[in-house]
């Protein structure tokens, strides 16, 4: 890598005239199908700093929880606290499938999400919904992945955008979407270090 000024500069002109030349044919914009997954941290964390984006744009938007239930969560708190009026917030879901080892219970639950889900994604007003950790329940079928593809291909409006996540997300899903994006583990103390899930961090 050049130290040399001039040639910096000159090297910086030439990528700035490439990237310019790129975004000018960029023009289009559409409601996008986006999907977080991959066993890596971070999943949950992006998609709600993309709905406070969405907030901070004074754009009305709208959170379905469909695993987490009512353990802590910062967001959940914050979101439903200060931001219930831009922000619809609704926990669909009574915790991880382990601790409620109750398959019956659990499909109703999730599909009574889903139901919820598609009420705030076809209200043209919300110009974003998030579904944390639909991919869970779609993993265990406790959802139909086709109910959900045709739904988000055939009745999604068309500047709505709606972020998926949760680990294992389904073929079919990944498919459709328009923006698919795979955390990847490198390190994490849980197992690394037997540190727990803290506060600000995990939840």
């Amino acid at each position: 890598m050049t130290t040399d000024p001039k040639a910096h500069t000159e090297k910086m002109k030439r990528i700035k005239a490439a990237r310019d030349k790129l975004m000018a044919h960029k023009t289009g914009e559409k409601g996008l199908i986006i999907v977080h997954t991959g066993n890596g941290k971070g999943k949950s964390s992006s998609g709600f700093g993309m709905i406070l984006r969405c907030i901070g744009h004074g754009f009305p938007c709208a959170v379905v929880q469909f695993i987490k239930g009512s353990m802590p969560s910062g967001e959940r708190d914050l979101l439903k606290q200060r931001f219930a009026d831009i922000c619809a917030f609704h926990v669909m879901g009574e915790g991880f499938t382990w601790e409620t080892q109750d398959r019956e219970r659990d499909t109703e639950m999730a599909q009574a999400a889903w139901e919820k889900a598609k009420e705030l994604i076809r209200d043209e007003r919300n110009r974003m919904v998030l579904l944390d950790e639909i991919n869970i329940a779609l993993r265990y079928d406790y959802l139909d992945i086709n109910d959900v593809v045709a739904f988000l291909a055939e009745e999604k409006p068309p500047m709505t955008h709606v972020v998926l996540t949760g680990r294992s997300a389904k073929p079919e899903l990944i498919e459709i979407a328009d923006l698919v994006s795979e955390m990847k583990e490198v390190k994490h103390p849980f197992r690394e270090q037997n540190i727990k899930a803290q506060a600000g961090v995990e939840f």
